[in-house]
């Protein structure tokens, strides 16, 4: 059997650690006993990304906020199928990730981190969320394990009341907010249609392959 090896260690600012993994060509992110991301299973993060540029259709000269990077499946789709002249912004409030992907996992990240579309913040996303004002045609989050989260107890604020306005407000008029979540949230489901969207609720496998857990992307277009 092919070990398992502990390559590095992160610190979350104001929440717990988060340690990278590796079992031959296999990466995982690990908090304590629970693997919050695998290499192996990128379905339901790209399918956020591929989903939301259905909604949109095609809305000229699109900006879009992901929130945060990850493994980044959602942002190497996104340059995939947004319009080529889609910007697109990463909020990643954790250096290492992105030391991650740079380092161990260059070959997956496949460069999407330099690309011209794409402008990298080091920042919680709640930031660039509660200073924008009708500037983003989307924004993608899939921080934490969604609304119901284990790194961090500031992300439970993306999903609050305010943080759902706060998105609301950085949108533009039709803009999407699309939430990745590991299961279903009837709560956090209603509190958005409270928020005013039109809301919408897809259950999506984990894997490319359409097998693997089930996990939920909400739409909510403004």
């Amino acid at each position: 059997m092919i070990p398992l090896e502990h390559l590095a260690t992160a610190r979350v600012p104001g929440g717990e650690e988060l340690r990278l993994m590796r079992r031959g060509a296999d990466f995982m992110i690990v908090l304590d006993r629970n693997e919050l991301m695998n290499s192996r299973m990128s379905g339901s993060e790209e399918a956020l990304a591929e989903m939301t540029a259905e909604r949109l259709g095609g809305r000229p000269d699109q900006s879009w906020l992901i929130g945060g990077y990850g493994m980044g499946f959602t942002l190497r789709k996104a340059l995939e199928v947004a319009g080529p002249k889609t910007k697109l912004t990463v909020a990643e409030l954790v250096p290492e990730i992105v030391e991650w992907a740079r380092g161990p996992m260059a070959e997956m990240t496949a460069g999407c981190l330099d690309n011209k579309r794409v402008d990298l913040v080091h920042n919680d996303v709640a930031f660039l969320i509660a200073k924008g004002r009708a500037c983003y045609d989307a924004i993608l989050l899939d921080v934490d394990n969604g609304p119901d989260g284990l790194v961090r107890a500031d992300n439970n604020r993306l999903y609050s009341r305010q943080g759902l306005a706060a998105a609301k407000a950085a949108l533009k008029p039709g803009g999407v907010l699309a939430v990745w979540s590991a299961g279903p949230d009837p709560v956090f489901a209603s509190r958005l249609t409270k928020a005013g969207f039109a809301v919408e609720e897809v259950v999506v496998r984990a894997r490319s392959n359409g097998k693997g857990p089930r996990h939920v992307i909400w739409f909510g277009v403004r």
